[in-house]
């Protein structure tokens, strides 16, 4: 299948890579492009997400770059308007910002747990406070929210605001699907297992060994996954194409789990 999403305009956040490598986001505005979609990258490092508008330029894609924080009010309004005045509409949101802070309730600075709320939680809302109201006047829209398999199951290692934050986003989001659900917009979740992408590389490295042993941190993940393997960011990209486009027409405040089974394991 192809040109899924033909004449759609999506707004993607955190459409740059933290590191070297293809990111959520950043494949995500990939493949979003390649199926058609006006792409809207956000990331707050403009040298990131200007790779990813480069990258799909050179396919032949269109897609605009812009630098914003998504947990700030005004930044994040800011950001709505300008890909209103660039491509008139916003038909798809994807969600994707999210940062990792390890460490538990004692361990944990206040300022950490802040800013993990802020970013993986609060942006959300701020996105969605912005871009509602056009997806409401249009009569239509699909909002897609990455969380994480981390909203639902202990994952082995101990950061108490990201489990907290992503299971905000399970709940804040099917809030979202039912509230719209008769102006035609559709919200969904996608719950990532543990995955191979530069933000685990750079964030959670330290738990799993020595900081900057990123093979120790994949020999260990890659084995507690039944197929034997972390997922990556395509496996993450094509869940939310899934989501946003027409083939799910008719799906709305679920939770699509993208784990090569390690929940069912857990179950």
């Amino acid at each position: 299948m192809a040109d899924r999403l033909t004449e759609k305009v999506a707004l993607v956040t955190g459409a740059g890579s933290i590191g070297p490598g293809w990111g959520n986001g950043k494949a995500t505005a990939a493949l979003f492009a390649r199926e058609g979609a006006a792409v809207f990258g956000v990331d707050i490092n403009a040298d990131a997400v200007q790779e990813t508008q480069a990258i799909v330029e050179r396919e032949g894609g269109t897609m605009a770059a812009h630098t914003a924080d998504v947990a700030d009010a005004g930044s994040v309004r800011d950001m709505v308007r300008a890909c209103l005045d660039r491509f008139g509409r916003i038909d798809v949101l994807v969600n994707n910002v999210g940062i990792v802070a390890v460490g538990g309730p004692v361990e944990m600075d206040e300022s950490a747990w802040d800013r993990s709320m802020d970013v993986n939680l609060k942006s959300m809302f701020l996105t969605c406070k912005y871009a509602l109201p056009g997806m409401q006047g249009q009569g239509s829209g699909a909002i897609v929210n990455i969380a994480s398999i981390a909203g639902i199951r202990w994952t082995g290692v101990p950061y108490s605001a990201y489990y907290a934050s992503k299971g905000g986003v399970l709940a804040f989001t099917r809030g979202v699907a039912l509230q719209y659900a008769r102006d035609g917009i559709r919200a969904n979740s996608v719950l990532p297992g543990l995955m191979n992408t530069p933000m685990v590389h750079e964030g959670l490295t330290s738990a799993y060994g020595d900081q900057g042993d990123v093979e120790n941190l994949i020999r260990v993940r890659d084995a507690q996954c039944p197929m034997g393997r972390m997922g990556d960011a395509w496996d993450v990209a094509h869940a939310a194409l899934f989501l946003a486009s027409d083939d799910a027409k008719y799906v709305t405040g679920t939770e699509l789990v993208v784990d090569g089974g390690i929940t069912a394991k857990f179950a």
